[in-house]
């Protein structure tokens, strides 16, 4: 509605209630709840015990049920899927202030009448990105913090950049390369206290440096997560943990029949990480004594959900670089797709990662509108061994935003032709015409 203008419309402010934007976020997950629910569960022949969990031995797990009764399982096999939480930093000032996760932010703004006036986003990776964008779009005045140099630092430099350019273009105050010191109250007010990190006295001590107060009425936690370690035994069993459980390629932990998957493990923190994961442990668990499968993690895909998205599979130019890999780039600009021109949407661009001289797909970075959405058919062919050639040799339906694919596809082929026969092709056709 703000740029209506784009599709021959007038622009004017949309009107809303932001009660009735987190009512429909919480029907949303109403509605997806079942999916995952106890009687869906149930229904599929699985007992389903809610409690809090603890190992007495490798075989045995000791359950204090939410009825107040303790009951004990014991087990061939036993999987560990305690997922992960929000990280919280050690920041002084900041549990007197108060703030909210990615895991609570929906029922604490669901009391509020309007979007918070003022919201300070803590972390620059994709959570902080994406709810920094979508709560200045709902008229927060919303400051993204970042002691790194750049956001959403595991992408491409250009991506990190156009990612940035995005937000700022939304409303968000983008402050990379500050370090946030303190949160503290004066006169009824919150403040976070930061400091540039690439500033010149960066070598002096604190006191010298500047401070910077910024004010706020919320303060969203989006540093990552932090796997569920503590609680239910672990270190009773000797099973090593640092940041995550360790396991062997077959999610084994140093029992052989303890297996873990999901956030807890890592090292990709993702729901469909978790769910390839559980495949592997459940299967290896039931049938590890017959035959036992090693974890496939060669293909991962991901998607930051900021507008317009960035999706991504395997090796990106800046981890192609460290790997010392002679590889090439080939790229498409969205610019050039009818569909995308059709929608005003034509920004963006695939950038495909090969070796050198080959169509063997090493990794796929788009940054458009529906990224993820396009991002299968690489996972696809990178999975089974298809080449930038099988997905040229592929009709894709005109006019979608799937032909973008073909296209840069057709890019590689373009860098590639082979020019001594094409010379001779030409030679021959000018004789053929006399």
């Amino acid at each position: 509605m703000r740029h209506a203008e784009r599709y021959g419309l007038e622009n004017t402010p949309p009107e809303f209630s932001f009660k009735n934007v987190m009512t429909r976020i919480h029907k949303v997950i109403a509605d997806i709840a079942p999916n995952d629910s106890v009687e869906r569960y149930t229904e599929l022949g699985v007992e389903v015990l809610k409690g809090y969990a603890k190992f007495i031995d490798p075989w045995t797990v000791e359950i204090a049920l939410n009825d107040g009764v303790t009951q004990t399982l014991t087990a061939r096999s036993i999987v560990i899927a305690t997922g992960a939480r929000p990280f919280v930093p050690d920041l002084p000032g900041l549990e007197e202030t108060g703030y909210v996760t990615s895991d609570t932010i929906w029922n604490k703004f669901t009391e509020l009448e309007e979007a918070p006036k003022k919201l300070v986003v803590l972390g620059g990776g994709p959570i902080g990105s994406e709810l920094a964008q979508a709560f200045a779009r709902l008229g927060s005045d919303v400051t993204q913090i970042e002691r790194g140099a750049r956001l959403m630092k595991k992408e491409d430099v250009e991506v990190s950049e156009f990612a940035q350019k995005v937000l700022v273009e939304s409303g968000v105050n983008v402050l990379t390369s500050h370090q946030a010191i303190r949160c503290e109250a004066r006169d009824g007010k919150k403040f976070i206290i930061v400091e540039s990190q690439d500033d010149s006295t960066v070598k002096q001590d604190r006191q010298n440096k500047q401070e910077i107060a910024i004010e706020y009425d919320e303060l969203l936690c989006a540093v990552g997560r932090s796997a569920r370690l503590e609680g239910y035994g672990l270190e009773d069993l000797g099973i090593e943990t640092e940041r995550t459980i360790e396991t062997d390629d077959y999610l084994e932990t140093l029992y052989p029949n303890i297996y873990a998957a999901g956030d807890v493990v890592g090292p990709y923190q993702f729901t469909h990480v978790a769910s390839h994961q559980a495949w592997y442990a459940a299967v290896n668990g039931l049938f590890g004594h017959l035959k036992k499968f090693k974890v496939d993690y060669r293909v991962i895909p991901w998607t930051t959900f900021i507008d317009p998205e960035v999706a991504r599979v395997g090796l990106n130019e800046q981890e192609a670089i460290e790997k010392g890999i002679d590889f090439e780039i080939t790229r498409y600009d969205f610019k050039g797709l009818d569909r995308a021109v059709t929608e005003s949407a034509n920004h963006g661009f695939i950038k495909v990662i090969t070796p050198k001289g080959k169509d063997k797909i090493l990794g796929v970075t788009i940054v458009a509108e529906h990224a993820g959405d396009l991002m299968p058919e690489f996972i696809l062919a990178m999975k089974h061994g298809l080449g930038l050639n099988k997905i040229l040799g592929t009709i894709h339906m005109y006019p979608t935003w799937a032909e973008a694919n073909k296209y840069a596809a057709g890019e590689w082929k373009r860098n590639h032709a082979p020019e001594t026969l094409l010379n001779w092709l030409e030679k021959y056709h000018t004789w053929r015409r006399g």
